[in-house]
């Protein structure tokens, strides 16, 4: 077995997909709308993040869920991008919007890890290699 997909369900697919590549570099690998929900895939190496709409997720999770809410505490799970320079893409996703909750910083073990949280809530860290 291998891990192939992160699907995060969000109110606007669209302009989640734009703020990724605003904030992190990313490239869109596809979009796609139906007349039910709006799918989308980002370039990210051997694992696909994907977007998808609120409305699928009604679709499939009709016992209900907790979206991610920017206003509400984070959900425990993050997403991690690595970065060549973690100080130089902490500042370029401030600039996008992404809301900072920790400013890049070397742990004990010598990596730097910088987190914030996208325009949807969600938590993304920026690590070192």
């Amino acid at each position: 077995m291998k891990f192939g997909y992160t699907i995060i369900w969000v109110d606007d697919v669209i302009k989640t997909v734009e703020f990724y590549e605003k904030a992190f570099g990313l490239v869109r690998r596809n979009l796609r709308e139906t007349d039910k929900f709006v799918w989308a895939e980002m370039e990210t190496g051997n694992t696909t993040l994907a977007f998808s709409s609120i409305n699928e997720a009604q679709m499939l999770f009709s016992g209900g869920f907790h979206p991610n809410d920017p206003i509400q505490p984070p959900s425990l799970i993050q997403i991690s991008f690595i970065a060549a320079d973690v100080a130089t893409a902490y500042m370029r996703a401030l600039g996008a919007g992404a809301k900072s909750l920790e400013a890049p910083k070397r742990q004990p073990w010598g990596q730097i890890i910088a987190r914030v949280r996208d325009l949807n809530g969600v938590l993304v860290s920026l690590v070192s290699g």
